[in-house]
């Protein structure tokens, strides 16, 4: 396969750039194209051994697109393969009665399924192993079906700026992971916080979405109706707009919705606050990473003491447990070795005082690392991220083995 002449075409520009550096370092000759006109010039003009599109086009249907190059001479018979940022079962339906060879959905687990179908179709081998070539309506979904990590985020005490890491680290983990559906869920009750912090004022929340009879919240679902606020690119499912709803959660339904979650994303990132309560306990036992925000003041460190103490009583152990020390209100305090004595715990990442900057990212409804690109909290914020992804897929693997 080295060598071969592979044309992508993506409009988003970190996804395609991801695909680039990818192909490109698997020594395959690499071509680009950020929209559907585009791609038709270039692949009617430089003849590429595959086309690996988004079908999500703007400036083109997608079947229209793939009826153009099904149509022509020089690309009649080349290999189509939809790398779709649309689960839909509908979209992946039309593409391959169109004429795409394979329909692989953009997840964390769409490389080494993209990788399986450039093998299958460079050599003329079917999925089933037969010397025939496979037909496009025989293609597979390759994406794989396991739920996807989940990582939740709790304090002992209030005040920590829980809320506030949680959606600016899960904001990191989706730029890190561009071909990654990730969802943050605030579970914080009686009433959420992370809607102040990305500025979203819509009606569909924690709290209409219990209510919904459970069929209805399935993958579709959440992919269709859960807003995107700008700025931080993942889906949102907000928490209880006041303490009235709160008290009327029906709190039965929380762990299926989480569960659907884990069936939709990839990543599924909860704010938990400083719940330990009947809703959240359950959820933090299923969590393939625990991030336990702690702030520098003796009473937060002893509160958090007792929280680990009781979690470890719960059967969670410490390779689970992703501590992070936040000077969020000042730089006095008790430093990290002495807060690490105290409870008991590795402390894995300590984030700077930002003085004001902080709250005015926040009150901007910006993440620190857009307002801030230079600053050292992003930095931290970035590497952090790509700490807890790792951290979190060697502990589903080991879980796994």
């Amino acid at each position: 396969m080295v060598g071969k002449k592979i044309l992508i075409v993506d409009e988003n520009a970190a996804s395609r750039n991801y695909l680039v550096n990818i192909l490109r370092e698997k020594q395959f000759n690499v071509l680009e194209a950020a929209s559907g006109r585009e791609a038709l010039i270039a692949a009617w003009r430089d003849e590429p051994d595959l086309v690996l599109f988004d079908p999500v086009i703007s400036d083109i249907k997608d079947e229209e697109f793939i009826q153009k190059l099904r149509g022509n001479s020089r690309t009649s018979t080349t290999p189509l393969i939809a790398l779709s940022s649309d689960p839909s079962i509908f979209r992946k339906e039309a593409c391959l009665k169109a004429g795409v060879n394979e329909y692989v959905i953009k997840s964390s687990q769409a490389i080494p399924a993209l990788e399986e179908s450039l093998a299958r179709l460079f050599s003329g081998v079917s999925g089933a192993g037969e010397a025939d070539e496979q037909k496009p309506s025989e293609s597979l979904n390759r994406e794989e079906k396991n739920p996807g990590l989940l990582i939740v985020f709790l304090s002992a005490k209030g005040g920590t700026g829980t809320s506030s890491l949680c959606a600016n680290l899960a904001m990191n983990i989706t730029h890190s992971q561009p071909e990654a559906r990730v969802v943050v869920a605030d579970l914080v009750l009686p009433i959420g916080s992370i809607s102040q912090i990305v500025g979203y004022e819509g009606k569909t929340n924690l709290i209409t979405v219990a209510d919904l009879p459970s069929r209805q919240t399935n993958e579709e679902y959440f992919h269709s109706n859960l807003p995107e606020p700008e700025l931080w690119k993942f889906q949102l499912l907000a928490g209880s707009p006041d303490p009235q709803h709160g008290n009327i959660l029906k709190g039965e339904r929380i762990e299926q919705i989480v569960d659907k979650l884990r069936s939709a994303y990839d990543f599924v990132i909860l704010d938990l606050g400083r719940s330990l309560s009947r809703i959240g306990l359950p959820l933090i036992q299923k969590a393939d990473l625990i991030t336990l925000i702690v702030s520098t003041d003796q009473s937060t460190v002893q509160l958090t003491r007792t929280v680990w103490n009781y979690l470890q009583t719960q059967g969670i152990d410490d390779q689970r447990i992703y501590a992070i020390l936040n000077r969020a209100v000042g730089l006095e305090g008790l430093t990290k070795t002495e807060a690490e004595e105290i409870i008991g715990l590795k402390i894995k990442t300590t984030m700077p005082y930002m003085g004001s900057n902080f709250s005015l990212a926040n009150n901007l409804n910006q993440p620190i690392t857009t307002k801030y690109p230079t600053d050292t909290a992003s930095i931290i914020l970035k590497e952090t991220a790509g700490d807890m992804v790792r951290l979190a897929r060697h502990l589903r693997a080991r879980g796994n083995a």
